[in-house]
């Protein structure tokens, strides 16, 4: 069976922000970055989508993505089949004008797809949008909204991959990246830990027993990740390879591990979606 064989029509959700350990491990910021592309490169090729919940900043993730959805347009059996959604949670769109939702949307027309989703994570088409005042969202509104957000990719993907993520100045009741990766392990969907860049990735490696951790830092929900230690990832990966994919700072060799993981995983019994 070849890459592409598992890989087309699946949904594949990526987890990642800025480290907080960059500069003490040696890389610099735009090796995380370097990272994302190759993930991203691989896995659209492969026919994979990707799936992304992060906001609209210019130099963000989100942009990244779309521009290299753009530049590796694949050949499919539905060649109109959009490389990346991109998830906008309540408190991320509802500061935004609606206008400028419209026009986004319209720039990644044919690349990809804005999905933006109420405070409980219900699909919310962009005309209910003009209806809705835009206003800064309180903090009940942030934990709940992105909560609800990462609920629902959870049960729209296949498979996660998780690297860096910063530990501090989040939003919502725990770190972004730790949150995504606990429903993830608590859904036994397939997960994929690149922790050769720190932070939070780093983190979890080391509290689900896959990594022996060097120092423990503390930060809201890590204690949740200690009923994982030692149970299998399934992710299709041995715990020998999970160890090479948590620590490896090399992203070509996280690359051969991830796609060798999920061509071995069982991707789509978990409830995610095929289109």
């Amino acid at each position: 069976m070849t890459y592409r064989e598992v890989l087309d029509n699946k949904s594949i959700a990526v987890s990642t922000s800025e480290s907080p350990d960059m500069p003490g491990l040696g890389p610099q910021a735009e090796h995380l970055r370097d990272a994302m592309t190759e993930i991203a490169r691989h896995t659209l090729a492969l026919g994979a989508k990707l799936v992304y919940g992060g906001d609209l900043r210019t130099d963000g993730f989100s942009n990244l993505l779309f521009e290299l959805a753009a530049r590796y347009r694949r050949d499919t059996i539905n060649p109109r089949k959009l490389g990346v959604t991109n998830y906008l949670a309540w408190p991320v769109h509802i500061r935004q004008e609606p206008e400028q939702l419209d026009q986004a949307s319209a720039d990644l027309e044919g690349v990809a797809e804005l999905r933006l989703l109420d405070i409980n994570g219900k699909d919310l088409d962009l005309k209910e949008r003009h209806n809705l005042k835009t206003h800064q969202p309180t903090e009940p509104e942030w934990a709940l909204g992105l909560s609800s957000m990462r609920h629902k990719m959870l049960a729209e993907t296949d498979a996660r991959i998780i690297l860096g993520g910063r530990v501090d100045k989040f939003m919502g009741d725990m770190p972004g990246i730790a949150e995504e990766a606990l429903y993830s392990l608590q859904a036994k969907q397939p997960l994929y830990v690149m922790g050769g860049f720190g932070g939070c990735a780093r983190d979890v490696a080391e509290e689900i027993g896959v990594l022996k951790p060097n120092s423990v830092r503390e930060w809201p929900g890590r204690d949740k990740f200690n009923s994982f230690k030692g149970k299998k990832l399934n992710n299709g990966l041995s715990a020998e390879e999970n160890r090479v994919l948590a620590s490896t700072p090399h992203v070509d060799q996280a690359i051969v591990l991830i796609l060798r993981g999920l061509t071995k995983a069982n991707l789509g019994s978990q409830g995610g979606m095929t289109a």
